[in-house]
């Protein structure tokens, strides 16, 4: 996932005018919520996170395939 970091808002911010904090994920993609100075959490839409969340499970499915292709004899043996 790529956050833009140059999207910082102190959490005191977010939580005074959170439509301000909502446009600007809607404009820019994420809002970093800093705390003490520091970032502490990601604001992103549900729907990039519903997308992160299925890459990842795509990546799984890619990697096994190897694996399972890497280790066919293995798999044959064990299926007798």
């Amino acid at each position: 996932m790529n956050v833009n970091t140059e999207n910082p808002v102190s959490i005191t911010e977010a939580n005074r005018n959170f439509s301000r904090t909502a446009r600007m994920v809607d404009e820019k993609g994420s809002v970093v919520t800093l705390k003490n100075n520091s970032p502490q959490y990601l604001l992103i839409e549900f729907n990039q996170a519903q997308r992160e969340k299925s890459a990842s499970n795509e990546d799984i499915l890619v990697l096994s395939k190897r694996l399972i292709e890497k280790n066919r004899e293995a798999y044959d043996v064990l299926a007798k």
